[in-house]
């Protein structure tokens, strides 16, 4: 295939991704909003104000970033895991497969869908957030930089996520089990230099916990973290995973039967 030819089929899927969850925007967009409102009035207004200021900040300031983040991970992640099994389960991934399109651009048009709904979620979070406390972003580059390449980073992990399922229940074992638990770990709540040294060092296996504090240092320019270790870590998980996800439709893994 020609480079125009490829960029046509990296574009037709992205699209035909982007339309699969506006089509249905009140299931898809509104929900996750919803929950982080909730969020916002229970643990940034009524605990907020019993617990003070976190890092020097006020509560509410401190748990934004993660809850932005959180929202952005958790809808990257589930929007190609249910998106890509679906196609599995239709066999409609056995035809792309044996055509010309070269297997890195099935790959990239899932994982670019996915980030577009992690990252649109993101946005009307942080919409949301207005309306609670007033947001100063320190660094701005580095705020889109690193929410980008988290929503690169779990859209990823939800496409090995659906390779891996044979079930759609076994869609959801993941993020309810594994993803959840480590994003209430990864210092969205708290600061990770409260904890003991030994769950200091624990929390560093975290990859959630790169990703919040970077976040929360584009914002407020705090971090528990030092940032460019995060940014390469983050990179590092990239580039494992994606390798990782390629090789495994290369050859056919939770596709062909």
């Amino acid at each position: 295939m020609s480079a125009y030819q490829i960029a046509v089929a990296l574009w037709t899927l992205v699209i035909k991704e982007i339309k699969r969850f506006t089509r249905i925007w009140p299931q898809t967009l509104v929900p996750p909003s919803i929950t982080m409102t909730m969020y916002f009035i229970i643990f940034g207004s009524l605990i907020g104000s019993r617990i003070g200021e976190m890092d020097g900040y006020s509560y509410m300031d401190f748990i934004v970033p993660g809850l932005i983040m959180m929202s952005v991970i958790t809808n990257s992640y589930s929007n190609v895991a249910s998106s890509f099994f679906s196609n599995k389960f239709q066999r409609s991934v056995e035809e792309m497969m044996v055509s010309p399109m070269p297997h890195w651009v099935i790959l990239s048009g899932f994982v670019l869908g996915g980030m577009a709904r992690g990252l649109g979620v993101g946005l009307l979070v942080t919409i949301v957030s207005l309306f609670f406390t007033r947001i100063s972003v320190a660094y701005p580059l580095l705020t889109i930089g690193v929410v980008v390449l988290t929503a690169a980073l779990f859209s990823i992990g939800g496409f090995i996520n659906a390779l891996l399922a044979d079930k759609f229940d076994d869609v959801s074992i993941v993020p309810t089990f594994v993803l959840t638990p480590l994003t209430y770990l990864g210092g969205v709540f708290y600061s990770i230099s409260l904890l003991p040294t030994f769950w200091q060092n624990v929390s560093l296996f975290n990859p959630i916990v790169y990703m919040v504090n970077v976040f929360r240092h584009g914002f407020l320019g705090t971090s528990d973290i030092p940032v460019g270790w995060a940014l390469a870590a983050i990179f590092v998980f990239i580039v494992v995973l994606f390798a990782i996800a390629l090789w495994m439709l290369e050859r056919g893994k939770g596709i062909r039967s």
